[in-house]
């Protein structure tokens, strides 16, 4: 048996193990930095009518949205636009990997809901946060 080649066949063998046990990769979610400024719109408020839209939007490495689509409608043409035209002004901080700012799709529910504190003032649906 030759001490060098057991030698050497240690070390690859340590090497090719140190290289499996890699550490775990850190992945954050995006998070909203702006308040959500959704657009209830006038003919279902005056008519009392509450809906959900869900949205999957498209954040990038700048935190703005790139792109939208309902993925669920509320069944009403207008909660569904008025979802897609409020999500121009949102800006998160982006998601993360490692550290470094990534694009991710994430799901933003919308929910035009009248309350109380919205009673008079149509300006803005109630959102929730993104999943």
């Amino acid at each position: 048996m030759n001490p060098t080649r057991t030698l050497a066949a240690v070390g690859l063998c340590l090497a090719a193990t140190a290289a499996c046990q890699q550490r775990p990769v850190v992945e954050t979610e995006p998070v909203a930095l702006t308040p959500p400024a959704f657009q209830y719109p006038e003919e279902l408020w005056d008519a009392g009518v509450e809906g959900r839209t869900v949205l999957r939007i498209l954040i990038t490495e700048q935190g703005s949205v790139d792109s939208a689509r309902v993925e669920t409608p509320s069944g009403y043409a207008a909660f569904d636009s008025a979802a897609l035209a409020g999500t121009a002004a949102l800006r998160f901080d982006p998601a993360k990997r490692d550290g470094t700012p990534v694009r991710k799709w994430v799901l933003l529910p919308v929910e035009f809901d009248i309350t109380p504190a919205d009673a008079g003032t149509p300006a803005a649906a109630q959102e929730t946060s993104a999943q």
